[in-house]
């Protein structure tokens, strides 16, 4: 393995990526497709329920080679093997990165300082089963004996995007006679829209925070704590029959009045955004069941199984993170869209967001240093066909390149009529249409006035990969999921970057919790912050009533 200190601009498989790029990257989709008929079926692949066709990204087969020699000069393969080791490759945090083990079958061994960490991940697995069975079957009942109709999701950030998101999506597996809501914004509306129409004595929340101590999480959850007593005459008691945590703090979990053996915890070498399959999905086992849940951990399963075994040039993983580094450091992409046609799949974009932003948004290499590359693409997008009516115009003909990933499922859960070979449609013509575009002779062949020539001409040339799964079931879900954590894996281990850590998250919590007491002291305070800041405390509090 070369030594991680070279940065990837100075090594051979990127200058050769630039050299490539300067004779062969300008070369049109229509002109590759014509020189090769099988290009769509050479450049796909299928692993865990997922197929892949990067057949309409802008790369040729010595492109692919060339990607796959940087791999391996960065040494992803190695990189792989001491992620699912349980080696500490989160380095600026001191942690293994095993988000893999969340999903290990039973009598598999990793081992995290000489401990095997699966049996205690399905110790907490088996527990959560008691729970949710419990509340779906009716045989856990609220303080006053009635039911729990409604669940309630508390968290922020990976404890609020991976839940939301994957309730979403498997909506039709979950059961209907419940109500699943979610609140995350420490904006009063989040929560008083979430509990809206509820009865309390049906409801559940579930407190999702690993410290129990998170500032938005924690200021929802006193106000559920308080919303709840209030319907029960301030009976104490009535809290640990209406609320569980999914924490490590067995200590605030208690002062905060739930049982701790409702308390569901997790480990330090599970990221926030890596997390949706572990006591964090607490919320979407109950709503899909234990049985479905683990159907998801078993997609996750499964592409992690290829990720760790198949070579570079086949796996799906290192081919998305690879055309990824490709279309954003050799072809100036600065952004990916993400288009998924399925309604159910329409909070998968905002997921994905933090997984990508979060992990791979760094300026400084593992070891300390200025990168010197771009890095971390901006993730965004919108379920189709939703948004032909609204960005595709710039995605088709604007002046920026905007790779995209389109996400097709062939069978939904309901047919109904034409809708879905509608849909289907759409989804290939899209890509199509970003392919190869109409070329001004084609606008005249239509007879197009030639003064409307120019605006009815598409370049084409923009590229995309094509995702498809059968049907949107929770297998497909999780290989889907870990298709982009390790694409995203990929990608970080080429840029050196840690993947595994946030801080920029820190410094705006810090300085919040310094003007909070600025915005709500009762006398005048005179702020110390920039004029620009301190000038807007002083509005906000005229306006608030409290000049």
């Amino acid at each position: 393995m070369t030594s991680p200190r070279i940065k990837p601009v100075d090594r051979p498989a990127w200058s050769a990526l630039q050299a490539h790029r300067a004779s062969h990257g300008d070369a049109h989709l229509r002109a590759l497709f014509a020189a090769d008929p099988r290009r769509g079926e050479r450049m796909s692949a299928e692993a865990a329920g997922i197929f892949l066709d990067w057949s309409k990204q802008r790369v040729v087969d010595e492109t692919m080679t060339l990607l796959a020699a940087l791999a391996r000069e960065c040494g992803v393969p190695e990189r792989i093997e001491a992620m699912f080791r349980g080696e500490r490759i989160n380095v600026t945090e001191g942690r293994a990165v095993l988000h893999v083990a969340l999903r290990a079958p039973r009598g598999e061994r990793i081992v995290v300082d000489g401990h095997d960490v699966v049996p205690d991940v399905h110790a907490v697995l088996d527990a959560m089963a008691v729970l949710a069975t419990g509340v779906r079957d009716g045989t856990w009942t609220g303080y006053t004996g009635k039911r729990i109709r409604n669940v309630v999701n508390v968290g922020i950030g990976g404890s609020d995007l991976g839940p939301v998101m994957a309730y979403e999506a498997l909506r039709p597996f979950s059961d209907r006679s419940m109500t699943f809501r979610f609140v995350s914004n420490i904006d009063g509306s989040d929560f008083l829209e979430a509990v809206r129409g509820l009865d309390p004595a049906e409801t559940l929340f579930v407190i999702s925070s690993k410290t129990f101590t998170t500032l938005e999480t924690m200021t929802n959850a006193h106000t559920a704590r308080e919303w709840s007593l209030r319907a029960f005459g301030g009976a104490v008691a009535a809290v640990r029959r209406h609320f569980v945590a999914v924490s490590t703090n067995a200590e605030k979990v208690g002062e905060f009045g739930i049982d701790p053996a409702n308390m569901f915890g997790f480990w330090d070498w599970v990221g926030g955004r890596y997390s949706m399959d572990s006591a964090i999905g607490l919320s979407t086992m109950i709503a899909v069941g234990p049985e479905r849940f683990r159907e998801m951990l078993g997609g996750f399963r499964a592409m992690d199984e290829h990720f760790r075994s198949a070579p570079i040039e086949r796996n799906l993983p290192a081919i998305m993170g690879l055309l990824g580094i490709w279309n954003a450091n050799f072809l100036g992409a600065p952004t990916v869209a993400v288009l998924p046609y399925d309604q159910y799949l329409h909070r998968f974009p905002a997921y994905l967001q933090q997984l990508t932003m979060e992990s791979n948004g760094k300026h400084v290499t593992l070891e300390g240093e200025r990168v010197a590359c771009e890095t971390g693409p901006i993730y965004w997008g919108e379920p189709g066909t939703n948004g032909q009516h609204s960005f595709y115009q710039l995605v088709h003909q604007g002046t920026r390149l905007i790779p995209c990933d389109f996400v097709a499922v062939a069978r939904p859960p309901e047919e109904l009529g034409r809708h879905h070979d509608m849909l289907l449609a759409n989804v290939l013509a899209q890509a199509e249409a970003l392919a190869f575009g109409k070329t001004p002779e084609e606008v005249r062949a239509e007879g197009t006035p030639e003064r409307l020539v120019p605006h009815r001409t598409f370049d084409g040339n923009r590229p995309s990969s094509m995702i498809v799964v059968e049907s949107l079931t929770p297998a497909a879900l999780g290989a889907l999921v870990a298709l982009y954590e390790h694409s995203v894996f990929v990608q970080g281990t080429i840029w050196n970057i840690d993947s595994f850590d946030q801080w920029g998250v820190e410094l705006g919590k810090v300085l919040a919790q310094r003007i909070i007491p600025e915005l709500e002291a009762q006398g005048a305070p005179d702020p110390t912050h920039d004029s620009s800041t301190s000038a807007l405390i002083r509005r906000l509090r005229s306006l608030r009533g409290k000049a």
